[in-house]
């Protein structure tokens, strides 16, 4: 893709934190988004991701900095899917039709492959383990090759990967800051049923995150102590879109809706929290300096703080004809073209860098979307 020269970029506000969605083959969008950044000069102090997000997320923390790159291009190389039709050739249009059935017949080398025992059928009793139409094993040597976990262990870049605990139901969010992170915690992340089986950590059986909270920036928002922080929300599913009119279309737009994941309802939240934060402190700077001093008074206003999330968020656009199956759209076409879109839209929020300027002090998170395509 063509790159513009770099340009000097002004210091961040705060800890740069990258959060990437889970969504297949739409997570080539998200690599666009580290090279723009990376040629900048920003270095995310913390990447958090779910399924596809957490591979890109391991991609880059588990590699040194000069590295992460070429990792994360020779895993989307190997992920890209040959066309059954020379593109010269398909009049009709159904080269991405083919290579679609092909990946759920045949799987993708070095991801998945067909689960043999799948076919004893549905009710066959084979345990969560192996309760999956494909084995992820061949993703495991992958991410073995090219995550390097002693990096991830002594890097400073933070790492969460988000997983759902089978048995509870419950969100779990697995953290270099409180644990030694492996190759599972990856796999956990990712483990979609029914294409993939539940991972174990500890004993204890995980699905990929998506299923619950597709869109970690809860965590982020949510994190303890609080930093300020710069947030790069990359988001790979359509919030919005024109009502559907067939049922490829129905079924796309419920995807899209499922895995967009409320991040919407999840700031707005967070915008009403911190600034009864900020309240709170304004309101403790008018107490006389002996009240404040005061343990119980203390224990109140330290719910108060002073900190400001910009959050920088970023959409994946549609691809002309995509349909149900983007996700498992793993053509070079394809890949080329979200991670082009994700370089661009990346640069361009670079360019206007709107966290720059002057903020309300009692806004505690301060959104700053894309504009329109095409204004």
């Amino acid at each position: 893709m063509p790159r513009q020269p770099p340009k000097a970029t002004p210091t961040p506000p705060g800890q740069v934190v990258l959060v990437l969605q889970g969504g297949g083959a739409l997570g080539a969008y998200q690599v666009g988004v580290y090279q723009a950044l990376h040629e900048a000069g920003i270095e995310p102090d913390w990447v958090i991701g779910t399924s596809i997000g957490a591979i890109n997320a391991a991609l880059i923390v588990g590699n040194a900095p000069g590295q992460r790159l070429a990792r994360l291009a020779t895993f989307w190389d190997r992920m890209t899917q040959p066309s059954p039709v020379p593109p010269a050739l398909d009049w009709l249009g159904v080269g991405p039709l083919l290579a679609n059935a092909a990946t759920v017949a045949h799987g993708i080398a070095g991801f998945f492959a067909p689960r043999p025992n799948a076919w004893q059928g549905a009710q066959a009793r084979v345990g969560v383990d192996q309760a999956s139409y494909y084995s992820t094993e061949p993703l495991r040597e992958t991410l073995g090759e090219l995550v390097d976990l002693a990096q991830l262990h002594r890097s400073n870049t933070r790492l969460t990967v988000g997983a759902v605990h089978v048995a509870s139901g419950q969100m779990r969010y697995f953290d270099s800051r409180d644990t030694a992170l492996g190759i599972e915690h990856i796999m956990a992340s990712g483990a979609l049923p029914p294409a993939f089986a539940a991972v174990r950590i500890d004993g204890e059986a995980y699905w990929d995150g998506g299923l619950y909270s597709n869109t970690p920036i809860e965590a982020v928002l949510d994190d303890h102590p609080r930093r300020s922080s710069l947030i790069f929300a990359v988001n790979v599913w359509q919030h919005a879109a024109p009502e559907p009119e067939s049922i490829n279309a129905v079924v796309a737009r419920q995807k899209d809706i499922q895995y967009a994941s409320r991040d919407d309802s999840h700031i707005a939240r967070q915008q009403q929290i911190h600034r009864l934060r900020h309240v709170i402190r304004e309101l403790k700077q008018q107490l006389p300096a002996k009240l404040q001093d005061d343990p119980q008074v203390r224990e109140l206003t330290a719910w108060g703080c002073g900190t400001t999330m910009h959050v920088a968020r970023l959409l994946a656009p549609p691809l002309d004809g995509e349909g149900s199956a983007k996700d498992i759209d793993f053509s070079a076409a394809g890949i080329a073209a979200r991670r082009a879109a994700g370089y661009a839209d990346t640069l361009a929020m670079l360019q206007r860098a709107p966290w720059l300027a002057p903020v309300d002090p009692m806004d505690g998170v301060v959104v700053h979307d894309m504009p329109r395509r095409g204004t």
